[in-house]
């Protein structure tokens, strides 16, 4: 057997164990007629069984391990000798598997491969913290250009001189929550704002929530339960004001959450894109509820939106990013780029070792 910590492996077995439930449920003819709980555990499937055959792979080699090793105290010398110039190899393979796999079962978090809705929010500092908050929606949608990602608008309010109070988009493709996860929290600037005159340096803040972005099977609005609103796109003027009722906003009458949504000229577009926004707030609402520790810790993240209140400080004066959860510096000038590899790669480090930790 390898060094594996006794969860890992419980986990594991789990694993193949539902690997296997899932492979006799999705065989049920009776499925065809439910196209969207098939297309569920297809992308379960899709998750689990790389992993689950990763495993069996790895048990494979601790069986041919053992079998060797209990050749060494056999009676035969020729094959124990055999053995012994074998087990180097199978035990540096049996390595390697373990370490996939735990990159595998960690990767394994559930929200991990989700596309994500990202609100952007203006905290202390008036207009320069609007300004912020485009800056902000500037680089990630730079970052998002360089991973092949899509921008999706869905929701802004803006101020007159081009800043943003509030502004929510979806980003889309290959493990875009993985990647984004990090930036839930505040955010703060130091720099001379447009808006001073005299060239003294201003601290201002944004909050930024990156929700994981879920399908309505996984969470069932009732029409019950929905207040449904119509109202003209506002905005600085330009291409996203129109004089129809195209925007849309709907209230959620239990839990009083409220979405809105103007960027599309089309009403049913606009009413779809809130939609999914307020899905994606109640699925994280009901995750936070369900997992307390959780709650902790993305309020501690997300915060107030005041100056004191941050996890990544932009100090554009000496061009430097500083990630206050690794105590580490960044060039500005880089991620202004939208050039967040760096970063993203040292939290993503970070958090490997933190979840190894708990396992």
């Amino acid at each position: 057997m390898t060094g594996m910590h006794p969860k890992v492996r419980q986990k594991l077995d789990g694993l193949v164990a539902r690997v296997a439930q899932l492979m006799a449920q999705s065989a049920d003819p009776a499925l065809l007629e439910r196209p969207d709980r098939l297309a569920a555990l297809q992308r379960e499937l899709g998750t689990s069984a790389p992993i689950a055959s990763r495993y069996e792979a790895l048990r494979r080699i601790e069986q041919q391990l053992e079998e060797h090793r209990s050749l060494l105290d056999g009676g035969d010398a020729d094959l124990a000798e055999l053995a012994r110039a074998e087990l180097p190899e199978l035990e540096a393979r049996a390595r390697s598997e373990h370490e996939v796999l735990v990159d595998m079962l960690l990767a394994d978090q559930g929200d991990d491969r989700r596309d994500c809705i990202v609100e952007i929010r203006a905290g202390t500092g008036g207009e320069e913290a609007a300004l912020f908050a485009r800056d902000l929606c500037t680089i990630y949608q730079r970052y998002a250009t360089r991973m092949g990602w899509t921008f999706e608008p869905m929701h802004a309010t803006p101020t007159e001189q081009g800043g943003f109070k509030e502004i929510v988009f979806a980003l889309r493709g290959k493990s875009v929550f993985h990647a984004m996860q990090f930036e839930s929290g505040g955010h703060r600037v130091q720099r001379v704002p447009e808006t001073e005159a005299k060239g003294r340096v201003h601290t201002s803040a944004a909050t930024v929530a990156v929700l994981p972005e879920v399908e309505e099977v996984e969470v069932h609005l009732d029409d019950k339960d929905l207040k449904v609103d119509t109202f003209r796109s506002s905005g600085a003027g330009g291409q996203h004001v129109n004089k129809t009722e195209s925007a849309v906003r709907i209230t959620h009458l239990p839990t009083g959450t409220v979405v809105a949504c103007q960027e599309e000229r089309s009403q049913l577009k606009n009413r779809q894109r809130a939609m999914a926004l307020l899905r994606s707030r109640i699925y994280d609402a009901q995750k936070r509820a369900v997992d307390a520790a959780r709650a902790a810790e993305r309020k501690e993240q997300v915060g107030s939106g005041d100056r004191s209140d941050r996890i990544r400080t932009y100090n554009y004066p000496q061009d430097r990013l500083t990630d206050h959860r690794l105590n580490r510096n960044f060039a500005l000038s880089q991620i202004s780029e939208g050039k967040l590899e760096p970063v993203v790669e040292a939290l993503l480090f970070d958090l490997r070792e933190r979840r190894i930790a708990e396992l």
